[in-house]
Order: C-alpha cells, then structure tokens, then sequence
C-alpha cells in the first residue's frame, strides 16, 4: 500500500472529525491526537497479521484444545507486554452508567471497578468475588441494609482516593433519566422512595446535597445501603458497571463517555472510528489492590462495528485476538469448523450456552389467551425439535421446556416433552373452542426468528389454531412493540415469541421480569405474558427474601401451571480464540473470554 507524504496531526485530526461517533465528539483534544497516533500502530498490526482465511504461516497458533476455556485457562501465560486487539459490533457508550450491552461490560472491566465482580477463575466465573470492597458486603438481620467496605490505596486514574461518596455518586446518576440514558436502572428500582423520588444529582437542589438518602456514606471507606425489602441478589447489581464511582468534578453528564475516569488497569486514551478504542496502562492502578485483573497486555486496541463475517475474518486470519460481541462465530464459519479434518481451528474454539432463551409468551390479557386452557393447546402443540433445526440444530440451540436457563444452576429437571396433540385438542375443547382458533404471532423480523416462527403457526395449524405470522422491525421490537402492552392489546398478538436473558447468574434476575405483575410497564416491558397473578408476586417476593434455589422453583411451578409461556431452546455459541491469544477464560455472564484476564504472549 502506498502512503505518500505524511500529514501534520492537526490536519488529520481536522479530517476525522466528523467521523467520530457521536459519543465520542467530545474527547477531549490530547486524546484525540493520541488515537492519530495509534492508527499506524493498529495498520502495522493488521497488515502483519493479515493474511487469508485461514491466517498466514508467520503468525503463532496457540496449542489448545476444545472447550479449554469453558472450565480452564487457554493457552495460561502470565507475560506481559504487546498489544490485545479486541473486535465488536457497536458499542453504545464508554459511560458506565449508560451502557447496556454484556461484550462492553466486559470492556469495562478494564477500566472500571465496583464493589464486588464476577471471578475470573475458571469454571467459577458466574461468581462474585470483592472488588474495590473487603468483602462481599454484609447485610442486616432482616435483609434491609448491607454494608461494604471499600479496601485502602484505590485511586483513579487522576490520583485521587477512590471515597464511598464516588461510588455513591455513580450510582446516582442512574436517577437522572433525562440525561443518563440506555443503562439498567435495577438501582432505581431498589433505592428510590416512593412519593419523594430522587431525580438524580443534575437536579439535586438540596442545599446540603447529600443526595439519594437510602445510600449512606458515614465515612470515606464505608458504604450503607438501605432497601424497602430484602434483596439477596442486590450485589449483583453492584457488579454491574452501572454500579462503578465516578468523580463529580470530571463528570460532563451525558458526554462523560467521551472520557471516563478509570477505576481500573487501563485508562481509555484516544477514540477513533478508524483506529478503534485504545486503552493504555493507568499507573494509579495498585495490584496489590486488585485479585482479578492481571493487566497483561500493554495496552487493548478496540476496532467496533464489524458484523459477524468480518469479526470471524479478523480472528482467523490473525489480525484480531478475541471478540468481545458474546454471539459467537457467524453460521458460514460454524460450516468451516465441521469441514476442519485436522482439528487446528476445532482445538481454538470453545461451546457455551448463553442463557439467553427463546420462548413463545401468551399475553393473558389477549383473546382467547385470556384463556388458560386455549395457552396449555398452544404448548402443547410445540414441537421443540423441529425448532431447534430452525435455529440450526443442536450447535447453535439446546431444547429447553422448563422456565429457567441451562446456565443457573438448581433448576427443575427438564422433561424435553415432544408434542402432544391428543393434549392440544382436549384442551381446545375445554376451552370452548374445538375447531381451534385465530390469533397473531408477533416476532422480531430476522431471519431466524421469523423462520421459527414460521415452524411455529405450522405445528399449530395441525389442531386447527391459526397463527398469522407478524414480522416487526427489529430494532422496535422489544422497546415499543412487544414492550407497550396497548399495542399488544390493540393488535391481538396472542402469540409473541421472544428472547429473555438474565442481565446477572440468578433466577431472580430471569424469572422475576418475566412472572411478576409488578414489572408490568408501558414502555419497555419484559413481562410479555402481562403474566399478573397476585399469588405468583407473593411467591417472587418470598423468593428474594429466602435467596434460595428451591423458592425460585416454586415460581417455576406456578407459572407453568398458568401455561403463560412456552420455553423453546436456549443459545448455544461457539467462541474462537485468536491464533496469538493467551490466559483466556471463559467469561459466562459476558458470552465471552474475560478482558480482565486476556494477555498475548
């Protein structure tokens, strides 16, 4: 490739401006220049280790075998140095409070730190362990309080003294939904005060400014929170980056993504749309702090929005070590690995289930689903099998019947019943509706989902219940569609087949979105059964107070009574290490291998 003359960096700057993502018009100018600087680092790098599919003979292949990361270390090294090349599809915000995708958590967990996260040790990775706390935190005997922590020598980036008054702050602009958008807001949820809600610091007009009063900070290591009722999965939600301190003197509201404050190893130096994201080491990062992070690579270079093809393109031709999307490698690179005799891409490759979960959910306020009887005809109806060749067979999709993901562990035995049509009939009978019915299937127009969905109203229409397929954009789908009740109501879908994932390992986090009439909302809505039955909401609540397995199967059980929902079958990926990539852990709550802990030497 021929580069003619250099140009002066301010001109280049000049040029890349407008390209910048929005999120990242902002940056502040040293920034900006440093990312110029990389982009011939990130050319050097690519043009090397390039090459065709299959990758040239110069670049390493590290020895490994299948699966090595599920429940070990791949490639397990403890070198430092180089540089991590790390690949994803877009990234909606560097914000911690702002982002709501599990591959940029797992970016975070470079430059962000909360109380307590999840472990990097193998086979343990939906665990938590401390973080910036001594501790796991200790609750209060009736559950209503817990207490942290935070451990000694944690600093920012800038040098000053990470207080519990930061992390009180971070979580804090969660409240501010006219500014901090796109992040989960479990915190609002369990810290607000009904009938004198907190509208989040922007707007805070105290003249003390203490702030959210149901998060205390007696001192600058301590933190109190103090909830309405007892919440056994709250450190999960502390775990979240959404969770993470933020200093209130570099907060810039809805531009602090342009240039967050590290918590963590690496600081995000420069934003590119050319060269990527790249983080650089941040020397007020104290190990001796930190049991999760190794920190081995020099710096990470991220390249973003590449689709599926060219994510799998770049690791295999060695151009790229990990991808951080969580949606595995691309079906036409599934097909190659069946055609691989001699193994060297299979040993580079490792299978996990996602918890995420496909489902068909039967609002209980559509007619006829109104109906008990007329949804236990629809689920018994279902063939799971021929579903899960619709997803691509068994490499892509495992057969699940009961409500609660492969992943957690405790959950009810799964029988994979087959279809039962004798069973359909009857209970169309008994719903009054012998010949069957009509109804609407609404589901996300993709291929694939709309390809179930297909095989879906096929199955159904052998008991004469017919189901007129709706393909509805994508990208509204679960937000304004199937996520506004009135709009379900107002256009019969009786039938909505949809994905669920927990956004953390507990089948409080999956189930209670889905079963209690509680979550019920207008906008956004995950309970797509509008599943509201009192009985059930006393059983989550109990639930959460026990934080036990065999409560949650209760849940289980009534809701499968009610026949609300029909699981379908739960995703199953294939992750593909890079041919230099070393440490590598599979990281279960991110669908990927954890940033924290990758190196390449």
């Amino acid at each position: 490739m021929g580069w003619g003359r250099q140009q002066p960096v301010e001109k280049i700057q000049e040029r890349r401006g407008d390209r910048l993502p929005a999120w990242a018009r902002a940056l502040p100018r040293r920034r900006i220049l440093a990312a110029v600087a990389v982009v011939v680092l990130v050319v050097v790098i690519a043009v090397s280790c390039g090459g065709g599919a299959g990758g040239r003979a110069d670049v390493p292949v590290v020895e490994g075998a299948p699966d090595a990361g599920v429940s070990g270390v791949r490639a397990p090294s403890t070198t430092t140095g180089e540089t991590l090349r790390v690949v994803s599809a877009e990234i909606d915000s560097l914000d911690p409070q702002r982002s709501y995708l599990p591959g940029v958590w797992n970016l975070m967990r470079l430059y962000t730190r909360t109380l307590v996260t999840y472990s990097s040790e193998p086979g343990r990775t939906d665990e938590l362990v401390p973080d910036l706390a001594t501790d796991l935190g200790t609750p209060s005997e009736d559950g209503l309080s817990w207490t942290f922590t935070l451990r000694e020598g944690v600093r920012f980036e800038t040098g000053r003294p990470i207080t519990s008054r930061d992390v009180k702050y971070g979580i804090e602009r969660s409240f501010a939904s006219d500014v901090i958008v796109g992040g989960p807001t479990y915190v609002v949820d369990l810290f607000d005060v009904p009938g004198n809600e907190y509208a989040g610091p922007y707007q805070d007009e105290a003249a003390d400014k203490l702030g959210l009063p149901t998060i205390e900070t007696p001192d600058d290591r301590t933190i109190v929170f103090r909830l309405r009722a007892p919440q056994r999965d709250l450190p999960f939600v502390l775990a979240l980056p959404s969770s993470s301190p933020v200093p209130i003197g570099n907060d810039s509201g809805a531009g602090y993504g342009a240039d967050p404050v590290s918590s963590g190893p690496y600081a995000v130096t420069s934003v590119d749309q050319a060269a990527g994201i790249l983080l650089e080491r941040n020397p007020q990062w104290d190990p001796a702090t930190d049991d999760v992070r190794t920190a081995l690579p020099d710096r990470v270079v991220v390249r973003t929005g590449l689709n599926a093809v060219e994510r799998d393109q770049a690791l295999l031709a060695g151009s790229a070590d990990v991808d951080i999307t969580g949606a595995g490698v691309h079906s036409a690179t599934t097909a190659r690995l069946d055609a691989d005799d001699d193994r060297p891409l299979r040993d580079r490759i490792d299978d996990t289930t996602t918890g995420s979960l496909r489902l068909l959910a039967l609002p209980t306020d559509v007619a006829p689903m109104t109906d008990p009887h007329c949804r236990a005809a629809v689920a018994a109806s279902v063939d799971r099998a021929a579903v899960q060749e619709q997803l691509g067979g068994g490499v892509n999709a495992v057969r699940r019947s009961v409500l609660w993901p492969r992943s957690l562990d405790g959950g009810p035995e799964d029988p994979d019943p087959g279809p039962d049509l004798s069973a359909a009939r009857a209970s169309l009978e008994a719903c009054g509706m012998p010949d069957g019915f009509s109804t609407v299937l609404a589901v996300a127009d993709t291929p694939a989902g709309v390809r179930v969905a297909e095989e879906i109203a096929a199955q159904l229409a052998e008991v004469g219940i017919q189901a007129d397929v709706r393909p509805l954009d994508a990208t509204s789908f679960y937000a304004t569609d199937v996520g506004n009740p009135d709009s379900v109501a107002a256009n019969g879908y009786g039938i909505i087949l949809a994905t669920s994932t927990a956004d953390f390992p507990t089948p409080g986090s999956f189930l209670a979105p889905l079963v209690d009439g509680r979550s019920i909302r207008s906008v956004g809505n995950t309970n797509y059964a509008r599943f509201d039955d009192p009985a059930v909401s006393g059983l989550v609540d109990a639930a959460r107070a026990a934080g036990e397995t065999a409560a949650w199967r209760e849940v289980v059980s009534a809701v499968d009574a009610a026949a609300a929902y029909v699981p379908l079958a739960e995703t199953r990926i294939q992750l593909l290490a890079g041919q230099r990539l070393r440490n590598a852990v599979v990281m279960q709550p991110y669908s990927g291998y954890d940033l924290a802990t990758a190196g390449v030497r």
